[in-house]
């Protein structure tokens, strides 16, 4: 038989309802890991939104982050954090750099929104402890940061309702995806 007539008559087939109709198989679950606990789900759901209605309680001031940093970030960030020299990008300085052929990223000349800051601090840092850092702590560090790079005042103790009110350099240096820009 053709591979044409062949087509066909499998075609007639379906189509007449003579093809044998299968079920799909169900196969049991792999049973790999558990069920996370609501604890274990509170400890990765720890994103904090861009407006801060979901920053925790704690709160810090510039000075108590400046003690916070020299004992867990300058290892990495150097000693006040504006410096090129270390691994990682500096923390501080980079202001009016964007436009020019060489920019420095930091999070006061890049970063949109204070709230990321202290996302990022919190999750993502010490580099060798993630999640390690209180609440206190990583408010101080934010407050410190937010100071070296001349965006707070001195005086000002960062905490859940100061910290969205903090007006970044480059806050409107970002571009929203239509879908999101309503």
């Amino acid at each position: 038989m053709s591979a044409c007539r062949f087509a066909l008559a499998a075609g007639l087939l379906l189509t007449s309802g003579c093809a044998t109709q299968t079920k799909p198989v169900a196969h049991p679950a792999p049973n790999l890991g558990q069920a996370m606990t609501e604890a274990e789900l509170a400890f990765w759901d720890t994103s904090i939104l861009v407006d801060g209605s979901n920053l925790p309680a704690g709160s810090g001031s510039s000075a108590q982050g400046l003690i916070v940093y020299k004992q867990k970030c300058a290892a990495c960030h150097g000693a006040t954090g504006a410096e090129t020299d270390t691994r990682l990008t500096p923390l501080i300085g980079g202001m009016g750099s964007l436009a020019t052929a060489q920019p420095v990223r930091t999070l006061g000349s890049y970063w949109p929104h204070a709230t990321i800051v202290f996302d990022y601090i919190r999750r993502a840092m010490p580099y060798n402890a993630p999640k390690s850092l209180s609440n206190d702590e990583a408010y101080a560090l934010t407050a410190y940061l937010l100071r070296a790079n001349g965006i707070i005042d001195e005086a000002l103790i960062v905490d859940r309702t100061t910290l969205p009110a903090v007006k970044m350099p480059n806050q409107n240096g970002f571009v929203m995806a239509p879908e999101h820009a309503k």
